[in-house]
């Protein structure tokens, strides 16, 4: 199933840009997309699970993305544990920003209080005022290439 872009959507932008695909996307499927969240980035491992169509939300899947949901979301939120050793996956969807489905999955470090609970949207905040420091592109980009590696060669 092809998408329209919607061209005032963030999501569908980066969708379709091919430098932001180049550098942040993991793995592009019929429905859906995952990628690592762009620079700046609040945490290494931070993953994003996009709708591939413009739609908003579970409330507006298809038949087929309403099927497909859970086995995406449990894939890729296995991969951020794999990556990152982190004991537990945040799945946070908001989509005020951009309305655009798109599922944050954090990391979560229990020995992070930055990563705990609802202390997730202060080091988001912090990191985007430039009081705290965002994570490294260089091991961004590392991460990006790892998942893409496991995802190629699950083994």
């Amino acid at each position: 199933m092809n998408k329209p872009l919607v061209e005032n959507c963030a999501i569908c932008q980066l969708h379709a840009d091919p430098a932001a695909r180049e550098r942040y996307e993991i793995r592009r499927s019929e429905l859906w997309v995952l990628s690592h969240h762009t620079d700046p980035a609040p945490l290494p491992g931070w993953l994003l699970l996009d709708s591939l169509r413009h739609c908003s939300g579970p409330a507006d899947f298809t038949a087929a993305e309403a099927s497909d949901w859970v086995r995406a979301v449990c894939d890729a939120s296995r991969l951020v544990k794999q990556i990152t050793e982190c004991e537990r996956v945040y799945a946070i969807a908001f989509g005020e920003g951009a309305q655009h489905l798109h599922l944050h999955l954090i990391p979560r470090h229990l020995n992070e209080p930055a990563s705990k609970a609802w202390a997730i949207a202060d080091l988001y905040r912090d990191m985007d005022r430039g009081a705290r420091a965002s994570a490294d592109p260089a091991v961004v980009a590392a991460m990006v290439q790892r998942c893409r590696s496991l995802i190629s060669d699950p083994g």
